[in-house]
């Protein structure tokens, strides 16, 4: 074998080796002619991971990092601390200092800004309704928080948007409030609560009266009906045996205080009457709900889960912000 071809390792290797492999060191070992080099780690990365390895125990020595026992070590007293406002079962606020970590970090995060939101939200609690509405970078603020707190605690039964669900919820963007419109009406909802309730007529009246009653219904807002059984229908309305008008009026559009439901406007919570489009399954729908009644309208009271500038905040966004208040 010719002084070339030698396989050898280190500063010996002859210059015709070196060329050959680009100036990379070989490790002597060939296998068909295929050779075995010794790469050697790029400088800089050594000198990474040695400045890596530094890093890493003046960390723990400094900051909170290895556990023992129960415990951890605390690192370097006074160095790592960090003071923020904790508030106590009782409402009242005190500082606290402890050492640094993510918890604790993010405790101080959370009450800065909280602190700028309270600022807002006193300014809400001291402005009247129809101030709150003319103020530009207030209700900049009301729709952004407002859409916060509708979204956490309104929006699993009203939806996102406040459009309300068919036989579930009402929706709170369009013309009709069962309970009124005004600001005071919304706040008095949002505080309290509702509880709708209609009996149920199937042992009251027969079911010949029943259908007839449907058909007036479905004739006042405009839907496919029986004409003669619904003219049979409105003195079954106004009977004081089913007394329908008591509640929904001699007019039939609802009573607020009531919160009973204005049947000639076309708006339909607890059937899609407009959906369904077979005028006998219209019919069976209506007449479901006059014999069977109704117990599910339900809003719980929110007095005791939000703070009274949070509840007049979400009655200026519904009423603002959903676009529905009058």
């Amino acid at each position: 074998m010719s002084q070339e071809t030698k396989t050898n390792s280190g500063s010996n290797e002859p210059k015709s080796r070196v060329k050959k492999t680009g100036g990379v060191p070989s490790t002597g070992h060939s296998w068909d002619g295929i050779e075995e080099l010794t790469n050697q780690l790029p400088r800089w990365w050594v000198w990474a991971f040695y400045l890596t390895a530094i890093f890493t125990v003046v960390y723990w020595l400094f900051y909170p990092a290895w556990p023992i026992g129960s415990t951890f070590t605390k690192g370097v007293p006074g160095l790592n601390s960090i003071t923020y406002t904790a508030t106590q079962v009782d409402g009242t606020q005190v500082e606290k200092t402890t050492h640094w970590n993510m918890r604790s970090k993010f405790m101080v995060e959370m009450n800065e800004l909280h602190a700028a939101q309270k600022q807002w939200f006193d300014k809400v609690a001291a402005t009247p309704f129809d101030e709150i509405a003319q103020d530009a970078e207030l209700m900049q603020f009301v729709t952004s928080a407002g859409k916060t707190l509708f979204s956490d605690n309104c929006a699993p039964c009203h939806q996102a948007g406040g459009q309300g669900v068919i036989g579930f919820s009402p929706n709170l963007t369009d013309d009709h409030w069962q309970y009124g419109s005004s600001y005071a009406q919304i706040q008095d909802v949002i505080v309290h609560g509702r509880q709708g309730y209609m009996p149920p007529f199937k042992e009251i009246i027969s079911d010949e009266e029943i259908t007839q009653a449907a058909n007036y219904v479905l004739s006042l807002s405009g839907e496919p009906h029986d004409a003669a059984s619904a003219e049979l229908g409105a003195k079954v309305f106004q009977s004081d045996t089913a007394s329908c008008y008591a509640c929904h009026g001699t007019d039939a559009k609802g009573k607020e205080g009531l919160g009973s439901a204005n049947l000639t406007d076309k708006i339909w919570l607890w059937a899609n009457i407009p959906e369904i489009e077979n005028a006998d399954e219209k019919l069976k729908a209506v007449k479901n709900i006059i014999a069977g009644g109704l117990n599910r309208g339900v809003m719980p009271a929110w007095e005791d889960r939000l703070k009274p500038d949070q509840i007049k905040l979400l009655t200026v966004y519904v009423h603002q912000g959903l676009g529905g208040g009058k």
